[in-house]
């Protein structure tokens, strides 16, 4: 896949964020006689710090990021870099250990220094912070109580690790090193405050109301919003946007969703969200002229970013809320590109936005494919799931030149992706997004 300019330059400064420490160990003074092992750990231990250090850029969603990389993209990164930079910090004591028994004393946490006291809770810090993270779900820890204690242990293991750095002070006695780390504590200090003090208050100043709320099938529910003193916002057909209701911005509970409205009407917001408990339970009774706060839009899964010749849409359940976001756009647009959605739902009665599809037909040059897990008797359409034999009965001779969009379930992503690979699409052609991003 070909890489944008901006994409380019955003991964060449990440990468030299993560190797500026290990390039200043080189170029900089360093006093003789420091064995390799002693040295090789160090360096290890900065750029895990380095790596782990920077988590805070990708979950911060900064537009000039977001909008560049896939969220889901931006997510995966962070969960997997966070455990490489955790085992590359971890490889720092180990190795120290190994090399001179001597250093175990360190982790006497009631007589060693204050720096090595210091090392040894944030190591603990992020042992919690990993495991709670992995294991949430099954230790049942609510999403707003796992942030909080997230971001707790976040800062808790950065004014640890740095404190010990500066206080080792023998390659931090290098005026270039210690100017970078101090860099790098302003910047995780910066994105700090920007999440929780500047982006709460922006959206403090641009509140929207709640003006509809539409029952839909597959017990799926419609917020209609309009803005509130302001013009609103402009979003492209398939972004997403972090919901905040019934609480005020400055507050942990969030829940992103997909804008399901037109791009072409911007001062009528709509988010289709499906009832699968905790708050999602709690739409179909929100009050009419309810305040909410809208962070978003974000992402790039959307076709004004993929111009294509024509589109195909695969979605599961409530993936569809993107896919409707695009059909209307383009509905609305009077565009005349071929189309097509395959989308794969339980049974025929909890089809979101059944009716309305079909009127879509009329208006959009669309060929829409239901596959239904559990037809019923007279059903004669597709069966079962989306595979590579329903794909390959309805898609056209030159689907190679077509992009295709993909939303839903993770299972049901990953099949897909695999189908479409059967059937040699090129793999910059094909984008997802993933319903379980947060």
């Amino acid at each position: 896949m070909k890489r944008s300019p901006k994409t380019t330059l955003w991964i060449g400064v990440y990468l030299l964020l993560v190797f500026a420490p290990l390039i200043l160990l080189f170029i900089g003074p360093r006093p003789a006689g420091r064995e390799f092992w002693r040295e090789l750990s160090v360096a290890l231990g900065f750029a895990g710090m380095a790596l782990m250090g920077l988590q805070f850029i990708p979950t911060a969603r900064l537009p000039f990021l977001a909008n560049v990389f896939p969220l889901d993209t931006l997510y995966t990164f962070h969960h997997q870099t966070s455990v490489v930079g955790f085992l590359l910090a971890m490889a720092h004591p180990i190795i120290l250990f190994i090399n001179n028994p001597y250093t175990l004393q360190l982790l006497d946490i009631f007589n060693a220094p204050l720096r090595a006291r210091a090392a040894v809770f944030a190591t603990v810090a992020v042992i919690l912070l990993i495991l709670t993270s992995v294991w949430r779900k099954a230790l049942e820890i609510k999403y707003e109580s796992w942030r909080a204690i997230h971001d707790l242990l976040a800062v808790l293991i950065a004014v640890m690790a740095l404190y010990h750095m500066f206080n080792v002070d023998y390659h931090m006695s290098n005026p270039l090193q210690r100017s970078f780390w101090g860099l790098m504590a302003v910047i995780w200090a910066g994105m700090m405050l920007y999440i929780r003090v500047i982006k709460p208050w922006i959206m403090l100043q641009h509140p929207y109301e709640l003006k509809e709320v539409i029952e839909e099938r597959g017990s799926s529910w419609t917020l209609t919003l309009a803005p509130v003193g302001h013009k609103g916002l402009t979003f492209m057909p398939g972004q997403v946007a972090w919901l905040t209701v019934q609480r005020s911005p400055f507050s942990i509970r969030q829940h992103p969703f997909s804008f399901s409205s037109s791009a072409e009407h911007p001062e009528q917001l709509q988010f289709t969200i499906r009832e699968l408990g905790d708050f999602t339970a709690t739409v179909k009774d929100l009050p009419i002229g309810e305040r909410v706060y809208i962070d978003g839009p974000y992402g790039t899964f959307d076709i004004d970013q993929h111009a294509a010749p024509g589109y195909v849409f695969l979605a599961g359940g409530i993936g569809s809320a993107p896919i409707m976001s695009m059909l209307r756009t383009l509905a609305d647009r009077g565009d005349t590109r071929p189309l097509y959605f395959f989308y794969g739902s339980q049974t025929w009665e909890s089809i979101i936005y059944r009716e309305e599809l079909e009127s879509l037909k009329k208006k959009l040059n669309l060929r829409l494919v239901h596959v239904l897990e559990r037809p019923p008797e007279e059903w004669t359409g597709e069966t079962g799931f989306i595979t590579t034999e329903v794909l390959a009965r309805h898609l056209p001779e030159d689907r190679a030149a077509f992009v295709y969009f993909i939303c839903g379930p993770l299972p049901m992503i990953a099949a897909v992706e695999r189908s479409l690979e059967k059937l040699h699409l090129p793999i910059s052609h094909v984008h997802s997004e993933q319903y379980d991003m947060a």
